[in-house]
């Protein structure tokens, strides 16, 4: 009898007593997940967190060459709030972002439900058409635009046809901002369609049906249902437009180079640090830009959590 007992117990994985044998160390579900962590934790602390932890060290610091340093406390952040350049560079980045929020959350999102409609066919081939722009590689979007935009470029031409004078767009610094949003509108649009056609997809049909026996016409429905179940993902899309308004950076050194544009009209924040540190070498000063830079992309990103109910208590 304990000899079948034995056999029996070894059949179902239990020891003698009732108690299943422990699992080798390497074999335990948390050893295994954190082997594989590893090796994105290490990398993460490597070039995040500890670049992080530098990069705010360094704004108390007057790096005066390599390896030498002065603790200058509060100075470089005293300097951010004078520095009169850094303040157009961050009113033109306030303002880009702005006007990408306007144009990059109203427009897809209608063309989102216009493209879920019934009214359109092959949606598939739509939403791959859509999402070439953000294949191609921005130094090449801003280089056809720097000709599309330029005085004899198409955009100028498409615009004489209503009878519209030729516009400077790259020399003239009220249009810098402008002509950067139709350069963002052309390469983000598509994505957030996609964006926003994903959360539409979420929403049961069931709720249409009823609403059009209720009488709810097309733009009712899209008031009353499309657009109220869909705040999680028009949060999203509004804090990543927000982050990526911040970190604009590419579009305006490859239409202006580092020079700032027409006027400083194309200065933008990321750009003004980018000179501060790899032009003038003074990293402790750009150090501080872009711990002020954060700290206004943390404000401005829990102002949207509290304007969409995020930190609402019956969530």
């Amino acid at each position: 009898m304990a000899t079948d007992t034995t056999h029996a117990d070894a059949r179902s994985g239990t020891s003698p007593r009732g108690r299943k044998p422990k699992r080798p160390f390497l074999h335990r579900p948390a050893v295994v997940a954190m082997v594989f962590l590893l090796p994105f934790l290490v990398l993460y602390v490597v070039f995040r967190v500890y670049a992080v932890g530098y990069a705010v060290v360094l704004s108390f610091q007057e790096i005066q060459g390599i390896g030498s340093s002065e603790w200058t406390g509060l100075d470089n952040y005293q300097r951010v709030l004078t520095d009169r350049t850094g303040f157009t560079a961050l009113r033109n980045t306030m303002l880009y972002t702005i006007g990408t929020l306007l144009v990059l959350i109203p427009v897809p999102f209608v063309l989102a439900a216009i493209l879920r409609s019934r009214w359109v066919a092959r949606q598939s081939m739509f939403r791959s058409i859509l999402f070439l722009p953000v294949l191609t590689s921005l130094v090449v979007v801003g280089v056809v635009f720097s000709l599309l935009l330029s005085t004899n470029g198409l955009l100028n031409g498409f615009l004489g046809l209503f009878g519209v004078p030729a516009q400077a767009w790259l020399e003239t610094r009220h249009l810098a901002i402008p002509a950067m949003i139709i350069m963002a509108t052309w390469r983000w649009t598509g994505i957030n369609i996609i964006y926003f056609t994903t959360g539409l997809s979420n929403i049961p049909n069931e709720l249409y049906e009823s609403a059009a026996v209720d009488g709810a016409g097309p733009i009712r429905q899209f008031w009353h249902l499309s657009v109220p179940l869909s705040k999680p993902i028009i949060l999203f899309v509004t804090v990543l437009t927000i982050f990526g308004g911040f970190q604009l950076f590419v579009e305006p050194l490859v239409l202006w180079g580092s020079g700032g544009g027409p006027g400083q009209g194309g200065l933008s924040a990321v750009v003004h640090l980018y000179r501060t540190a790899f032009t003038s070498f003074d990293l402790g000063y750009a150090s501080a830009i872009g711990v002020v830079l954060a700290a206004i992309i943390m404000v401005f990103s829990l102002i949207m959590l509290k304007a969409f109910g995020f930190f609402a208590k019956d969530r």
